[in-house]
């Protein structure tokens, strides 16, 4: 559900209602220090900072960012340093900070289940959110949008406070380099005062019994998956075989695309499926395949504890309502080649009027793509980014056309866009296929609780 959408007050509402709870993992260090700035007003991350196990360093997070009753009016979050392989002590610190901070929230006071899931892809963080989430006592991690072999590992080295290697996706690599993100938890507190951490279940995120297989005959520890089909929100797998566009510009998806469910039987983990299954009868037909249940995404996005700007939301349900609200497979939009799916909105980037008149820029770079200099020395581009800056780095041109800043896009769906010379930074929003089907829960209601999704799927089942 992107960037701080799934939010420690959506995990926590899903959890105490018996169902696991699951926060976003992407980008947590500037959502911690962005709320911070924003005054945190019922005093609830200084309190989840405080049960951190090192006062001091989550003392020198409120130093840099927290602004007792906001910031100004009209001026800037204060920016937050990009990641890069080797980033610095205080950047992975925050980084920890924040992952504790969220899964803390999700989880204070109550039994249920909580997860965090995060983007295959977007590497550089991950390890130190990880490890916060990991000192808060979280019960699941889910991870796609890539090839999770690596996560395994890293939950069993982390959950003993062992330094840690992620191997990193550099294009032009050879063979012969080593390019890795590094994190070792003894540099942010003194790791040799606490016990060896819970290890939470691990759910890979796949696309194809293929990849499933593999991963759990190869990869480590996988305790099962969640079966993502092409419907579902946010960054979809690209369909298998040559691209082709419909009348509309969107990726044709076919039977290739299907993932083969007796296959996931024959493994013998346990199996949810996620894309257009947010329905009583879409849960009956999992369970009769072998499911263990399902992953609802849009229904909870757009509820009233999710974390998207209220006016925001109140527009896509308007558009529900009305039966206009569409959803589009952008095969361009996001800067790391994936198709990915955007909620038409005017005055968002899906308005092609506001995105020509944004600037071009690359401030947060989560989703930049890594590439190996001539020197042996790692580069960052992104597709998004000024053009001229984009080419001076060996970048094509044609992988600039349509490409989105949804870093950005994604920050200001939540209430937490930048503010430019040109305005406050325009929001990009998405969901799955089934935006649609929100209307069943609307029943001419303007808006509906996370309570009233669970009790839609579940009292027919």
């Amino acid at each position: 559900m992107g960037v701080a959408v799934s939010s420690w007050q959506l995990a926590r509402r899903v959890s105490t209602l018996g169902h696991l709870g699951v926060v976003s993992g992407t980008a947590l260090d500037v959502v911690l220090a962005r709320r911070l700035q924003q005054g945190d007003l019922d005093g609830s991350l200084r309190r989840a900072l405080a049960a951190f196990p090192d006062r001091a360093v989550a003392d020198g997070v409120l130093e840099r960012f927290f602004v007792p009753g906001g910031k100004p009016e009209g001026s800037p979050f204060k920016s937050v340093a990009m990641f890069a392989a080797q980033p610095a002590r205080r950047l992975q610190s925050l980084a920890t900070v924040a992952g504790f901070a969220e899964v803390f929230l999700a989880r204070e006071n109550h039994d249920g289940l909580v997860g965090i899931n995060f983007l295959e892809k977007v590497q550089l963080p991950t390890p130190a959110i990880l490890y916060g989430a990991l000192l808060a006592g979280v019960d699941y991690l889910l991870v796609g949008a890539g090839i999770p072999r690596d996560f395994p590992d890293l939950l069993d080295r982390l959950t003993r406070h062992e330094a840690v290697r992620l191997p990193l996706h550099v294009t032009g690599a050879l063979p012969t380099d080593d390019f890795a993100a590094r994190f070792d938890p003894a540099r942010v507190l003194p790791v040799h005062r606490l016990a060896p951490l819970r290890r939470p279940q691990f759910l890979a995120i796949v696309a194809s019994a293929t990849l499933a297989a593999s991963l759990a005959r190869h990869g480590g520890r996988v305790d099962g998956f969640v079966v993502e089909d092409p419907t579902a929100g946010g960054h979809n797998a690209p369909p298998r075989g040559p691209l082709k566009l419909n009348d509309t510009g969107e990726p044709v998806y076919g039977a290739r695309d299907a993932v083969d469910l007796a296959r996931m039987r024959e493994l013998g983990l346990p199996f949810w499926l996620a894309g257009t299954r947010a329905t009583p009868a879409g849960i009956a037909d999992a369970r009769a395949q072998g499911a263990a249940g399902i992953q609802v995404g849009t229904l909870f996005a757009f509820c009233d504890e999710s974390g998207i700007d209220p006016g925001l939301r109140d527009r896509v349900l308007a558009g529900v309502r009305a039966g206009t609200a569409q959803v589009v497979t952008d095969p361009l939009a996001s800067p790391t080649r994936f198709p990915f799916k955007v909620v038409q909105v005017d005055g968002t980037l899906s308005d092609p009027h506001r995105y020509a008149g944004r600037a071009r820029r690359c401030d947060l770079g989560y989703l930049r793509e890594l590439y190996r200099r001539e020197d042996g020395t790692i580069g960052y581009r992104c597709a998004a980014e000024p053009i001229a800056d984009y080419l001076r780095k060996g970048g094509d041109q044609a992988d600039t056309v349509g490409r989105k800043c949804v870093c950005n896009g994604l920050l200001g769906t939540v209430g937490l866009g930048q503010l430019r010379p040109d305005g406050v930074e325009p929001a990009i929003v998405t969901a799955g296929a089934g935006l649609r089907e929100i209307a069943a829960l609307l029943d001419g209601r303007v808006s509906y609780s996370a309570a009233d999704v669970i009790a839609y799927l579940t009292t027919q089942t």
